[in-house]
């Protein structure tokens, strides 16, 4: 089948993303979430993103008029009706993933891949709640998505050749650099990331360093980009709790135990940037 409009579902900082970099690409792009409000405010994220690269030359304004044009925004579920191919970019929820696959299988043509952003969801699971769990994959971008090249493509038990194929030719048309990965809970990224962070929250917790000499030790000792705290702030720390969780649960290991601090600044509601406050204050 030939891809020509791309649904996502989310328009959050993953979703809009992802829809950026897909009408960018030249695709029709149907962008759905639970609210208006929702789905104006991935909009106004999609524009300023642009906007950005107007300002830096790297983008006309009859480019960035022309990209949001290509996106349609919708508070329909059965809009996705219309897709070609579906990227599912909701919250980490495994209740709520299983549900809009549910619903997405009894919506969308035969032949449509269904593709779930999750960062950390089985989706031989995912593909379970569905009657297509051939044409159910993983697409896990990377955040901030304009940004990032990666893309890490999950093929679930019954993901079929094509189906992945697609995907990774999908992932090339939309600028991406897609790495293929196996079902396992956190796939490669996290699976690898998400320990790192713990292990940094754990230093705070024990008082083995304050969160920016943490993340500076990282950054100047090992040349990270960012710190884990900041990235983990810029994740969401409840984002990182459900990841940690999935991978305690999923693989048995108390080494992946996410740690009782993060726990607390979830409960209490510091959750990173998007709240205001996370391991530092914004």
């Amino acid at each position: 089948m030939e891809v020509r409009t791309i649904g996502v579902i989310g328009a959050g900082q993953m979703g809009s993303g992802i829809a950026q970099v897909a009408a960018a690409a030249g695709f029709d792009v149907i962008m759905n979430d639970i609210k208006d409000e929702f789905v104006a405010r991935g909009v106004k994220t999609i524009d300023t993103s642009l906007g950005r690269l107007v300002k830096k030359e790297k983008l006309s304004v009859e480019d960035q008029k022309a990209i949001l044009g290509r996106i349609k925004t919708s508070t329909r579920l059965e809009d996705m009706a219309g897709a070609d191919f579906v990227v599912e970019a909701a919250t980490e929820n495994v209740a709520l993933k299983l549900e809009i696959f549910r619903k997405l299988d009894a919506i969308c043509r035969p032949g449509v891949v269904l593709s779930s952003n999750t960062s950390s969801i089985s989706i031989t699971k995912i593909a379970g709640a569905t009657s297509r769990p051939e044409l159910v994959i993983g697409m896990h971008f990377m955040n901030p998505v304009p940004m990032m090249a990666l893309v890490e493509v999950i093929r679930g038990l019954a993901t079929s050749d094509a189906c992945h194929q697609l995907t990774l030719d999908l992932a090339v048309k939309m600028g991406k650099t897609p790495v293929p990965a196996n079902d396992y809970p956190g796939f490669i990224a996290n699976r690898i990331l998400l320990p790192m962070i713990n292990e940094a929250v754990y230093c705070v917790m024990e008082g083995v360093g304050q969160p920016a000499d943490v993340d500076q030790v990282m950054k100047l000792g090992m040349n990270h980009p960012m710190g884990p705290l900041a990235l983990a702030d810029l994740i969401g720390l409840d984002t990182c709790l459900a990841i940690l969780e999935v991978l305690h649960q999923g693989l048995g290991d108390s080494k992946y135990r996410p740690c009782p601090l993060l726990r607390k600044y979830v409960d209490q509601g510091w959750l990173g940037r998007k709240s205001g406050r996370g391991f530092y204050q914004y």
